[in-house]
């Protein structure tokens, strides 16, 4: 029996539709002995390069590496979408497991003396080899992935990162179970009419759906961890012991004491990763992660974000003082607590733009949104995305699309899951069951098609009604949407450059970018109808939304940059005894308002600590919002927001190139400059024209 002949075929041969994986033959318990047999593959495959007695060269070791696992690569996939989007008590234990073993198996390789000896004699005369800008882009990634995981280390400090890097990964695997645990079991339970005093009927719908998922009592409501359900509980509501409770449990994820704290798993996290930098020749983990980003060094990153962190708390704190006066009104002397914040900020919102989110959203379905995104794609960039009935996925709510181009041919799948569900972690995120490329493979294909997917944690609406989405709601679809299209309009050679596979701090800008066009108008007066009457926005109301594009701006701004400051002080600083001690201190000294809280502070910030690929990298959003609002400003500049011209230049120069080419000279390639961040605090309502000048990007 040969090893892969103990692999579940349904794993590794993927002969659904268009080349989709037969999900409904992919049981839980294939997993476990499908990765010890794709491991081995795998293994063998890196052995038989490395010992190649013929003389390296980039066909024989290079490309050699860019095919090599890739029964791995499809188990993988398969595996880490259920963890993340559809899990349960098997997968979560055996995530425990596959987690470091993958990072054990990962460090071997790394730890291939022959295999970086091949790598490093095609480095050191890549001048020599004739080879395209792709190509030594793809050089460089594989040279520099050795040394930055411990290729000219000693054996004994090789063997000390291979077990700080196995340790990480089963912390990471278990503070991520941690914050769903705390996020699934917690509900408040709500069963009297005054309970619901202030809520719209779109989240009595949601909190209804809610409670039935959780087996609740009939005619119950539950409000949930989920933040489609606890943000508009918080903003409507006007029952503030409740929204105080809510509140607190939402804050408190991670941290609760007994075996689901995460406050023991982050001092330990920041222990190693310290001990990890040092060991790679840096003075911290910032520094080694912002080594290989456009940012460089954390100066640069905490220079843009106290410059923008100054503005922004100047900002909230007018709007605090706009949020008492309201209190005061209601009669409570107090000063605004984090639980009143969002519920007056609504309030305020309706006095000075004469509108609320309850009467928005019943102009933001689901569908009409989905099928905004994909218009937008069409007229940007020539694609039609078409649904596919009756295909099997990997839960019944995710549906199947066909991507074309202008002559038809099928350019990439796409799948979308958008609803919130107790075995889903919290957020959004895209992610990819196999990535665009054009190399040959063993099985005889010629390159691959994208399978890419988003997942979202919209309400669910009761049966038979619509899901409507709040605007912020509609920015996540547009974000996560733009991340897919990074993924399958690319158009590259190499595997390991394709897509997403760029610097995490330009890894944002293809998605934040296309959250502007939610807000063009032909695009809000087409797809934003009733979902009762059909009608569209009414034009009064359209221009109070374009109008308060910015409001709350110091409040959100706040949110996100407090975050990214801690971010930044946990892994420039030494050894951390008491995380919440040192954020707490870090919040202080950089004058955090009570009336605020991170929008994810540490012992539920997935982003840094659920693996580390935003870790010393949460800034990344910010410095890519610098890009993204340039960018967008070069679409304004022509009058016309989907000009032919920049349109393509954008998927020439960004959404198709992935990381073939260098970011910066990517971005030249498509505005003919890099930009500073005055645009960007323009688009926050944080600046006036021409209030500051010079280059943070």
């Amino acid at each position: 029996m040969t090893m892969a002949s103990q692999i579940n075929p349904a794993l590794v041969e993927w002969s659904g539709p268009n080349g989709l994986p037969r999900f409904e033959s992919v049981r839980d318990e294939d997993f476990g002995q499908a990765f010890d047999a794709a491991l081995k593959l795998h293994d063998a495959e890196i052995d038989s390069i490395a010992n190649n007695t013929e003389a390296a060269s980039f066909s024989n070791t290079i490309k050699a590496l860019e095919i090599a696992g890739d029964e791995l690569s499809r188990v993988s996939a398969l595996f880490w979408n259920r963890a993340g989007a559809h899990t349960n008590d098997a997968i979560q234990a055996l995530e425990r497991e596959i987690a470091p073993k993958m990072s054990r198996h990962y460090s071997r390789i790394a730890m291939n003396e022959g295999l970086f000896r091949r790598v490093d004699s095609l480095w050191e005369k890549r001048q020599e080899l004739g080879l395209t800008v792709e190509e030594m882009r793809v050089l460089e990634r594989h040279w520099k992935g050795f040394v930055r995981a411990g290729a000219k280390l000693s054996r004994e400090q090789q063997e000390r990162l291979a077990s700080i890097n196995e340790t990480l990964a089963g912390l990471g695997a278990q503070f991520g179970q941690n914050v769903l645990g705390d996020e699934k079991d917690w509900s408040l339970v709500l069963t009297d009419e005054q309970d619901l005093a202030g809520l719209p009927g779109f989240l009595k719908d949601a909190m209804s759906a809610a409670a039935r998922e959780r087996s609740a009592p009939e005619g119950a409501y539950a409000v949930t961890l989920s933040r489609s359900i606890i943000e508009p509980f918080l903003t409507f509501s006007s029952r503030r012991d409740l929204r105080e409770k809510a509140f607190h449990a939402w804050v408190k994820r991670g941290e609760n004491g007994g075996e689901r704290d995460n406050v023991a798993i982050v001092r330990q996290v920041l222990a190693l990763r310290l001990e990890k930098a040092k060991l790679l020749g840096y003075e911290n983990f910032a520094a080694y992660k912002l080594d290989d980003t456009m940012a460089k060094t954390p100066a640069n990153v905490n220079n843009l974000l106290m410059k923008v962190w100054a503005k922004a708390r100047s900002k909230a704190s007018e709007e605090e003082a706009s949020l008492q006066g309201l209190m005061a009104e209601d009669g409570i002397n107090g000063k605004v607590q984090p639980w009143d914040w969002r519920y007056y900020a609504e309030k305020l919102r309706e006095r000075m733009f004469d509108f609320s989110e309850s009467e928005l959203k019943p102009y933001l379905q689901l569908e009409k949104i989905i099928e905004a995104c994909f218009d937008v794609a069409h007229r940007l960039f020539g694609i039609t995305i078409t649904e596919t009935k009756g295909i099997a996925a990997y839960h019944p709510d995710v549906r199947v699309f066909e991507v074309r181009d202008a002559e038809g041919t099928l350019k990439a799948m796409f799948l979308g899951d958008y609803f919130a569900r107790s075995s889903k972690r919290s957020g959004a995120w895209m992610s990819s069951f196999q990535s665009q490329h054009k190399l040959p493979l063993k099985n005889g294909a010629e390159g691959e098609l994208p399978i890419i997917y988003n997942v979202c944690n919209f309400a669910k609406p009761a049966p038979g009604k619509p899901a409507l989405l709040s605007l912020d709601d509609a920015r996540t679809l547009f974000h996560e949407f733009g991340h897919g299209l990074h993924g399958m309009l690319s158009d590259v050679t190499y595997p390991s450059v394709s897509g997403t596979g760029v610097s995490r701090d330009f890894v944002e800008l293809p998605s934040q970018l296309y959250e502007h066009w939610l807000t063009v108008p032909e695009i809000l007066t087409r797809y934003a109808v009733h979902y009762e009457t059909g009608e569209p926005m009414p034009k009064a109301l359209l221009d109070k939304v374009l109008a308060a594009r910015t409001f709350n701006a110091g409040f959100n701004t706040v949110e996100f940059t407090s975050s990214a400051l801690v971010d930044m002080a946990f892994h420039t600083r030494g050894a951390v005894d008491d995380p919440m001690k040192v954020q707490a201190q870090i919040l202080s000294e950089i004058g955090m308002p009570s009336s605020i809280v991170m929008r994810h502070a540490t012992p539920h910030f997935q982003h840094v600590f659920s693996g580390d690929g935003y870790s010393a990298g949460y800034y990344s959003y910010m410095w890519s919002e610098v890009l993204d609002a340039d960018a967008f400003a070069a679409f304004e500049e022509t009058g016309n927001a989907f000009d032919p011209v920049m349109a393509r230049k954008l998927k020439n120069n960004i959404y198709s190139v992935g990381g073939s080419i260098d970011p910066e000279e990517a971005y030249k390639a498509f505005r003919g400059k890099l930009p500073d961040p005055e645009a960007m605090l323009k688009k926050k309502g944080l600046a006036m024209v021409g209030e500051l000048s010079g280059s943070d990007a």
